[in-house]
């Protein structure tokens, strides 16, 4: 079936973590658009901090794992916010579990807050603390090796949420049933594609990896290794089609 929309994780896909997507990576997505095809941008943040990372690019955003989406209008050279959910969140049972779970898989030191609630109803669980200092939280699992080891017991801890391994330091969790491949079937259904014909380009797809029920899922899913290889890691899949 042809190919009609190429969806995109942004950070490790398209940029460095919160860092302004390049020139170079702009030049595909303008290619991309130049031969018919539709460009999307499915991220784990929220639509407006992505959309500065993307330098104000006009693509359409999927945000906050299918919380929120937008789409660029031309007229107004700015996003249209056609959906931003806020759903609800048992604050005192989350904070009470993340603290049980320190003491279960030992990361009870921490600098600030113990957890971070968003408006959307995600979570965050910072190991090191909502105050850690940047440095500490770059150097701390770089492999993502200490989260992975941990990730069975946070997840179960949370069945009402789906887990990632976020960021530098922390766990993501969503409330289910969004995330990124149920945000790009909800894509699919509202706009009127068929999955075949939706391509995901993503970097993050390991054990507790946001693009990792994409990875699983029966989307088309190519896997890109470091940013800076975009051009030629699109380039090849075209040619393969």
């Amino acid at each position: 079936m042809e190919k009609k929309v190429f969806a995109f994780d942004l950070d490790g896909t398209l940029t460095e973590h919160r860092t302004w997507i390049t020139d170079e990576n702009l030049a595909v997505l303008d290619d991309l658009a130049g031969r018919g095809i539709r460009v999307v941008i499915a991220g784990a943040g929220q639509t407006r901090r992505i959309f500065t990372q993307m330098r104000e690019h006009p693509v359409d955003i999927i945000g906050n794992y299918g919380l929120q989406y937008a789409e660029y209008r031309d007229e107004r050279g700015d996003l249209e916010i056609l959906r931003d959910l806020t759903l609800p969140c048992d604050r005192e049972s989350v904070a009470e579990r993340i603290e049980r779970l320190r003491g279960v898989i030992g990361f009870t030191d921490y600098v600030g807050g113990s957890v971070e609630f968003h408006p959307s109803g995600c979570v965050t669980f910072p190991l090191l603390g909502t105050k850690a200092d940047i440095a500490d939280k770059l150097l701390f699992d770089p492999t993502r090796e200490k989260r992975r080891a941990v990730f069975s017991e946070v997840a179960a801890a949370f069945p009402e949420y789906t887990v990632f391994v976020g960021g530098s330091s922390s766990f993501d969790m969503a409330p289910k049933p969004y995330n990124k491949a149920y945000a790009l079937d909800l894509f699919c259904r509202e706009e009127g594609y068929e999955h075949a014909e939706l391509t995901y380009f993503g970097d993050d797809y390991g054990t507790g990896g946001n693009d990792e029920c994409v990875y699983l899922s029966d989307f088309d899913f190519v896997p890109v290794d470091r940013y800076i290889r975009l051009p030629e890691i699109v380039s090849a899949y075209l040619a393969s089609l």
